[in-house]
């Protein structure tokens, strides 16, 4: 028997279990890996545009930048400074996305927004449109006691929505995650389009 044909079939039996591992892994890795955001083109798409161009496109945004987490103990609706507010970034980041908009010639045809202070600076930051509060999009954060009856009424809100225009919402992350089941950063628009049976399919985002 030639030695160095033993040699290469031994040197091939031990790798061939490697090479399997190896396989494994990769596979495993792209299945983890895999399309996550296949429905979702890049922010800023010309998919994303043209859906802001059709009528009865909704666009949920989260409120821009806003640091902390919830409102302080004994907050007012009605006293902004009992609330957790913008800070200039977020202010330049509402004002960009409404110039996007605006340039780019989206039809807005109604913007609504949470009652909170720092939803309703974002609209009317974006200067798109007359801005109104509506309790739909009130914040459900932590565990309202009427995040339901909330929902219930923002989904409602976007049944009804035909057009003309775009349907803009501000409102909060946990608001936009219980009627699209996906996450915002602050001031991120997602774009949704409603399918046949009534649920949100998103298109794509606008980041600021």
């Amino acid at each position: 028997m030639n030695p160095p044909a033993v040699a290469a079939g031994r040197m091939a039996a031990l790798l061939s279990p490697t090479r399997r591992l190896l396989l494994a892994l990769l596979s495993a890795a792209a299945m983890l890996s895999g399309p996550v955001r296949a429905e979702a083109p890049p922010a800023g798409s010309a998919a994303v545009m043209a859906a802001l161009r059709e009528p009865g496109t909704i666009v949920l945004m989260r409120h821009a930048r806003a640091p902390g987490v919830g409102d302080p103990a004994g907050f007012k609706l009605d006293d902004c400074s009992t609330q957790r507010n913008l800070n200039d970034e977020g202010r330049a980041d509402a004002r960009a996305l409404g110039q996007r908009l605006r340039e780019a010639g989206v039809p807005v045809g109604r913007v609504l927004s949470s009652a909170w202070c720092r939803c309703l600076e974002t609209a009317r930051l974006l200067g798109v449109g007359p801005v109104q509060a509506h309790p739909a999009f009130a914040s459900i954060f932590p565990d309202d006691a009427k995040g339901d009856e909330i929902t219930a009424q923002a989904r409602q809100v976007i049944a009804d929505w035909r057009g003309p225009g775009v349907l803009l919402a501000v409102t909060h992350q946990v608001n936009i995650q219980a009627l699209a089941g996906v996450n915002t950063s602050s001031g991120e628009m997602v774009v949704l389009k409603k399918r046949p049976d009534g649920t949100l399919q998103e298109v794509g985002r606008l980041q600021p």
